[in-house]
């Protein structure tokens, strides 16, 4: 009996000591393209893509699939339900949708039609009494392609995201891609519709001379007192350099600067220059793009996945547990255009801007109780240059030292608090962000992760390498 009583117990310490690789999260996960989130009165997460795409979670990490075109539960009759827009934009095709929950205890789906070739679009309102749908049309709210329209300084009407402000009581639609850029209109709260009294198009925010910038996407931070236009530069293909941005303002209306204090009101193709990343990939404050963390000396590399165009993200907040988090469709090198949604977690660093975990979600209590994730040790750090990348970044092994210390690739010093707040200084540049314990999905192992930004936005990340004490 005492034999048995000891191996029990060793074999429960052999268990505790497994290497992090045995970790196997599994992820449930879907392809919604351009997914737009809203929590409903259910207390589901759901998010809304192109082509009727729509799916439900309970925790933002596992989703199931309840709408696509061929089995089109938002609207069964899609057809003849949205004819007037699908005849404008003379196409079959939806494109990013974005749904709000109003007074009415209705849900209001702001869509659009559009054939992508050209700026030919229309952007309409429909209303369900369910979060899945039936949608019942209502009526076009904007069209873009009218007589007299001039597609290099007006908007395409495309990917709305409709939200509520700093009031709680005024209610906005951004919207807009290429062409003459992001613009923000007014909407009514009790009937959905656009305010009378606005120029025909709104606001304009940013872009022009069709300039590869689309997906807005606005939050307020009533911590920071900030509202943040999140974007989505270049191409969507798996070879086009999707990556995500983000811009802030003390207004609603503007104007929004990037963390390096650009207005973002310059940022456009110059004249004659259309579809040229190079005229504004200086502007706004890259998140995320195109990425792959190397796996070092005795990682595995089987499952290393190069991320490729991740992008048209929508954000949310978790009244329940006061935290922030972006979620971005995305495509790898390995996998070509095929895309799926993701989830991860957003923080705001000590100069006010989000940044983003370097790792996809998972809920706490797929987390080890016992989780020890310690700082020092070997790291692979990731810098997101500024440019609309074609082809992924890579990371560098740095060592981060129990003295402060880094040295490797990237050389300087870190501090860390005990709430897990990280200020580095490497080659130069300072960094403020968060150190959180992370899932590395090509290891199978829970690590240590950071994420953080310059004063001036460049952004950092960093996953802590497996096979360490």
């Amino acid at each position: 009996m005492e034999f048995k009583k000891l191996f029990a117990i060793l074999a429960a310490l052999l268990v505790l000591a497994l290497p992090a690789q045995a970790a196997q999260v599994k992820f449930k996960t879907v392809s919604v393209h351009d997914p737009s989130v809203m929590r409903g009165e259910d207390g589901r997460w759901y998010i809304y893509g192109s082509h009727m795409q729509a799916a439900w979670s309970d925790d933002l990490q596992d989703w199931k699939m309840f709408s696509k075109l061929d089995k089109c539960a938002l609207q069964p009759n899609y057809a003849k339900e949205f004819a007037e827009a699908l005849k404008w934009a003379e196409t079959g095709t939806f494109w990013a949708p974005d749904v709000i929950r109003l007074a009415d205890g209705r849900y209001y789906m702001y869509y659009c039609c559009c054939e992508g070739s050209k700026p030919l679009a229309a952007l309409g309102v429909a209303v369900s009494d369910s979060p899945e749908g039936p949608f019942e049309n209502v009526q076009i709210l904007v069209r873009s392609g009218e007589p007299g329209y001039d597609a290099t300084k007006l908007p395409n009407a495309i990917d709305p995201c409709v939200f509520f402000d700093a009031t709680g009581e005024r209610l906005w639609m951004v919207y807009g891609s290429y062409s003459g850029g992001i613009f923000l209109l007014e909407i009514d709260p009790a009937t959905g519709l656009i305010l009378e009294g606005q120029e025909p198009y709104g606001v304009h925010l940013l872009g022009g001379n069709h300039s590869c910038i689309e997906g807005p996407y606005m939050i307020y931070n009533p911590d920071t007192e900030y509202y943040y236009l999140f974007l989505s530069y270049g191409g969507l293909g798996v070879n086009d350099g999707y990556n995500m941005r983000v811009c802030r303002s003390k207004n609603v209306e503007g104007p929004y600067e990037d963390a390096a204090g650009n207005s973002m009101l310059d940022c456009a193709c110059k004249p004659g220059n259309f579809w040229n990343n190079d005229d504004i990939a200086p502007y706004g404050t890259k998140l995320m793009g195109g990425c792959q963390f190397v796996p070092l000396e005795g990682e595995n590399s089987a499952k290393a996945a190069a991320i490729r165009s991740p992008g048209h993200n929508s954000v949310c907040y978790d009244e329940q547990t006061g935290r922030w988090f972006l979620i971005h469709h995305t495509r790898f090198a390995a996998t070509g255009d095929r895309y799926v949604v993701q989830s991860r977690e957003l923080f705001f660093n000590d100069y006010g801007w989000p940044v983003l975990a370097p790792t996809r979600y998972v809920t706490d209590d797929r987390f080890p109780a016992d989780l020890d994730c310690p700082v020092p040790g070997t790291w692979k750090l990731l810098r997101h240059e500024q440019d609309v990348n074609t082809v992924e970044h890579t990371s560098v092994e740095a060592a981060l030292a129990e003295d402060g210390t880094v040295s490797g690739a990237m050389a300087g010093s870190y501090a860390l608090d005990e709430d897990g707040r990280i200020a580095l200084t490497l080659d130069g540049v300072e960094y403020r962000g968060w150190c959180k314990p992370g899932y590395d999905s090509d290891q199978d192992a829970f690590v240590a992760t950071l994420t953080a930004m310059s004063e001036d936005g460049q952004t950092l990340w960093g996953v802590r390498a497996t096979g360490q004490d």
